[in-house]
């Protein structure tokens, strides 16, 4: 808009009484930590692995890793600790009845114990059928979720943005796991190189539900090479989108 020469409103936020920063900011005016740039587009966090709240995803990967440790010794687990960030802590650090997808998703416990059992996670596994299962139920009555004040600190600190998670198994037996720590999840800026043929993958697939495979593969080929999407005109773009016969 401003390069079309629009006017727009230059006292959006300084007008007197009705300005952003007189109405929400008691007359403070915007502190920004870092000049304008690209730090937010370049921190996304991609959800390329399985469908879970962010700030449990580590937890559920490092309950991936001990699967093979504890899926034939579900029955001898005396134990779980689940060692987090503050966030999880406060969101999604859940005991008693789940009522649903939703809710059990915003559940750290019932994602690291399907992780547990199942050795993997995707969306069936919110559902009542899996909900059901005994074992989930059981794992979870055993969990004790404590904050690492590391893992909240670099959650906090703009050069790590961590979201860690560490998973530890006790057995009725006195032996237990390692403590296994996650600190970036698949997807986040350091997990870059890992993670982009995944996102790839998951592009294709969600494309293919409603693209034939020549606007798939248009759109890929475009998704690795930056240099002609970025000089590709926006109408051009959007009709790679449009649904057409197979």
């Amino acid at each position: 808009m401003a390069m079309t020469q629009e006017m727009g409103y230059p006292t959006a936020l300084s007008a007197p009484e009705w300005g952003f920063y007189d109405r929400w900011f008691e007359g403070n005016q915007f502190s920004i930590d870092r000049p304008f740039g690209e730090y937010v587009m370049e921190n996304v966090l991609f959800k390329i692995a399985f469908p879970a709240e962010f700030h449990g995803q580590t937890a559920v990967e490092a309950a991936f890793l001990l699967y093979p440790q504890v899926k034939d010794r579900l029955d001898q687990i005396e134990s779980i600790t689940i060692t987090t960030q503050e966030s999880a802590a406060r969101i999604i650090d859940k005991s008693g009845p789940l009522d649903n997808p939703a809710d059990r998703d915003h559940c750290i416990q019932y994602m690291t114990a399907i992780g547990l059992i199942y050795g993997n996670l995707n969306a069936d596994h919110y559902e009542d059928e899996t909900a059901a299962n005994p074992k989930v139920d059981a794992l979870r009555d055993v969990m004790t979720v404590v904050e690492d004040p590391r893992y909240t600190a670099d959650y906090l600190d703009p050069n790590k943005r961590s979201i860690a998670n560490a998973v530890q198994v006790a057995f009725k037996d006195g032996s237990l796991t390692d403590k296994v720590e996650v600190e970036y999840p698949l997807g986040h800026q350091r997990r870059r190189a890992e993670a982009i043929p995944q996102l790839i993958d998951k592009l294709r697939n969600n494309l293919g539900t409603r693209l034939n495979s020549t606007q798939v593969e248009r759109v890929l080929s475009l998704a690795e090479s930056p240099e002609e999407l970025e000089s590709m005109q926006v109408p051009e773009f959007v009709e790679l989108f449009l649904p057409q016969t197979r």
